[in-house]
This record gives structure tokens, sequence and C-alpha cells, in this order.
């Protein structure tokens, strides 16, 4: 074994990880195209139609996006009429995001997305199964 091997691109984890993700995301593109929605915009409002309101530290931890991500993300949310941004009572340092009306209708038009998805990916439900699990470790111990 020739001490260079582990900087073989074949030898790398983080290769296909970055492969699998940009072109998961790019097959995404078509479907939120006509939600007129990014990805990260597309993650962002999954995570408020499964947990409701989230503080914007909340939702930073959940997405592992950071305040200056998610800052301009939730703007632009914003100005699309999707999301509502307010201080909260209790702590006018903490910004609550929420859904609007119109966020909320957004989901009937989303939910047919992972279906859509999941014609584009060819994984047997077993593999994919065991990969959700591998990553969510991995997520947790980052």
């Amino acid at each position: 074994m020739d001490k260079y091997d582990c900087l073989k691109l074949d030898n790398q984890l983080c290769f296909p990880l970055y492969v699998c993700s940009k072109e998961i995301v790019r097959r995404y593109k078509p479907f939120l195209d006509d939600l007129d929605i990014t990805y990260t915009q597309y993650i962002t409002l999954m995570a408020l139609w499964d947990k409701g309101a989230l503080s914007v530290k909340e939702l930073g931890k959940q997405l592992f996006l950071d305040s200056g991500t998610l800052t301009p993300l939730l703007k632009t949310l914003e100005a699309k009429g999707y999301v509502a941004r307010t201080r909260a009572k209790d702590d006018e340092r903490n910004l609550i995001v929420s859904l609007t009306d119109e966020g909320l209708a957004l989901r009937d038009r989303a939910v047919e997305v992972p279906a859509k998805m999941g014609s584009c990916i060819n994984i047997k439900p077993e593999d994919a199964a065991d990969l959700y699990r591998i990553l969510h470790t991995m997520m947790d111990a980052m």
C-alpha cells in the first residue's frame, strides 16, 4: 500500500457523497422550479410544515445552516409571501419564523415532489433505508 493511497479520489467517502448530493439537488430542480423555490427554500419550508413556527436559531440547527445563509433565505421566502418573521413576545432578541396561509397552501403542491424524486433515483427501498440510517448517524455525530 502506497502512502499516497489515502489521497486517491476512489478512496474518499466524501467524493461519492458530494456527487450524489449535487446530482440529487440537480434532479430536484425542475420540480422545485414549478413551485418557484430553490432546494434550500424547499427544505426550509419542509421544516416549517413539519414543526410549525420555529426560531431562526432552531431552524438553523435543524437545517445545519448558519444565520448568514438562513437570513437572506428567509427574507426571500418572506418576499414571496410564504413565511412571516416576528419577534418573540417573551424575548425580542429571538426571531420566530412561521408559515403564512400561502406558505401552508404551497404544501399541497409540494406533496408530489417526493414521489417524483423517488422515480428519478434508482435505489432499492431497503438500500435507501440503510443509507438514510447511516447518513443520519453521521449527521448526529457532527
